[in-house]
This record gives C-alpha cells, structure tokens and sequence, in this order.
C-alpha cells in the first residue's frame, strides 16, 4: 500500500490562506484539516474530503495529492 500527503499548506500558502481559513471555507473541523496538513504521509485518506479541498483551492485531486510511496 502507498503513501500520499495532501499539499494543503503549499496552496493554502500561496493564496496567503491560513488552516482556519480553509477549514471554514472547507466547512470542517479545523483538527482534521490541520491533521491531513502536517500527515507527512497517510495510507488512507476521505476521498469526499478531498474533493472538497481540491475544490476550496480550485485544482484537482491529482494536483492535490502527491504519492510519496508505492
């Protein structure tokens, strides 16, 4: 089973988002989100979630998430 970490700091970054930011407009708890933001790597992850992140930052899921281990 691989490993994939969800860029979400690198686009929260570049729009000069902070977490809460995107947890409110992501409409989820901020714990969660702050727990896939520092995951350096998940084997698991909500599939309904990340498309809602793909969709706050406006990219897709494939450039949402980077598989760092097959």
């Amino acid at each position: 089973m691989g490993l994939v970490r969800l860029r979400i700091r690198e686009f929260a970054n570049q729009r000069n988002w902070k977490l809460k930011e995107v947890s409110q407009r992501w409409g989820v708890v901020y714990s969660t989100l702050k727990t896939y933001a520092r995951s350096p790597g998940m084997a698991t992850v909500d599939l309904t979630a990340v498309m809602k992140i793909a969709r706050v930052f406006d990219v897709t899921i494939e450039e949402l998430v980077k598989v760092i281990e097959e």
